[in-house]
């Protein structure tokens, strides 16, 4: 039987201003898609990502959508994503019409394989998502280079915010970038999400969209099939409280993740990577078995791990390996090697709470060496 769960993998860090925005829009009465804080939020994270656009939405995943359909994105197209990532990316894309196409991973940095792009590439190419993983930033001027002006970059920034590389900041380094604002992530707003660009046509194309393409000249006419992707203002009001704190958010998680560097180093165990020029930021600590764990042997870990109160929880599972995506191309540096397959089966997230001690990390680096 499990011990009562002591040391959760994420959970919101919730204060006073939190509480006072967030009561300050309920006794406004701007509950809904219109107020104030909406406002606030996105002028403030547009100039936090140094980009002249923020639209904020319902949620991360509709985020992605709605990029790829602002910009034209559709059937008959294909788009580029990481083999290991969230199953949203892939699901954004699918869900716009058009045909992911997978690359493997880069054992680096766990992002994806930027050597891979030109091979992935076709004649149907418009568009490749990066994603920031677990963090670390992905070298988006490199992805440029490759792929060229024509194909639409769209950053997967959602475990990525404030995140920097060679001093630029994440959300401002493609054509268009999308963030989410879930429970578990740096800046939380409950659910949410953005996009952030500095291309004045997708912004204006998805602010209609996301309202139900309403037309702005008469009431109740709508020129398309849009969405109802709005985000709220009580959303927004728990945002503008969590985005005034994030330095201090970060600031917090870089010291945990130190902490559980100073205790696994040692034991073999690989953390969160920072490549030269890259100020990731540490959105969960991720822990990387040693070489030749299997993911039997790491639920194995995990279970240990969980009979003493200490919750963890898996990478994710490479797009290949669920059954939506499993007939999509997948581009692989070697003909039946996956590195994206070796780095889920070994990975896990270790307790990243803003509550923890050093004391805790200690206690929780200590068993995952004896459990693994």
């Amino acid at each position: 039987m499990s011990a009562p769960l002591r040391f959760p993998v994420l959970e919101p860090d919730l204060g006073s201003l939190e509480e006072r925005y967030v009561t300050e829009a309920i006794r406004s009465g701007w509950v809904s898609s219109i107020g104030p804080f909406v406002e606030r939020f996105e002028r403030s994270f547009a100039e936090r990502c140094g980009v002249t656009d923020c639209i904020g939405l319902a949620n991360g995943t509709v985020a992605l959508h709605l990029a790829l359909v602002a910009r034209g994105i559709g059937p008959g197209d294909e788009v580029i994503v990481p083999d290991l990532t969230f199953a949203a990316t892939a699901a954004a894309v699918v869900h716009a019409g058009a045909t992911p196409v997978l690359v493997d991973a880069c054992s680096d940095d766990w992002n994806l394989d930027v050597e891979l792009l030109e091979r992935a590439m076709t004649p149907r190419t418009k568009a490749v998502i990066p994603v920031h993983l677990y963090g670390c930033p992905v070298d988006v001027a490199r992805v440029r280079d490759i792929v060229g002006p024509g194909v639409f970059i769209l950053e997967d920034a959602a475990e990525a915010h404030g995140a920097t590389i060679r001093g630029e900041t994440v959300g401002g380094l493609g054509d268009a970038a999308c963030f989410s604002f879930y429970g578990n992530k740096l800046v939380t707003m409950g659910e949410g999400g953005a996009i952030t660009t500095r291309d004045p046509e997708l912004a204006r194309r998805a602010r209609f969209l996301k309202d139900h393409a309403m037309s702005p000249a008469r009431r109740y006419f709508h020129t398309d099939a849009g969405f109802n992707y709005r985000v709220t203002n009580l959303q927004a009001a728990l945002g503008c409280a969590q985005l005034e704190r994030l330095d201090e958010t970060l600031a917090k998680r870089a010291a945990l993740l130190g902490w559980y560097r100073d205790e696994l180093d040692v034991a073999g165990i690989a953390l969160n990577p920072a490549p030269a020029g890259v100020a990731p930021v540490c959105w969960v600590v991720a822990a990387l078995l040693r070489p030749g764990t299997d993911g039997h042997a790491r639920d194995g870990v995990a279970t240990r791990l969980r009979a003493l109160g200490i919750d963890t929880r898996p990478f994710f599972v490479p797009m290949h390996e669920l059954p939506p995506y499993a007939g999509c191309r997948l581009v692989t540096r070697e003909a039946g090697r996956s590195v994206a397959h070796d780095l889920a089966g070994r990975g896990l997230g270790l307790p990243t709470s803003a509550r923890l001690t050093r004391s805790d990390v200690a206690e929780v680096a200590a068993a995952l060496r004896a459990a693994s």
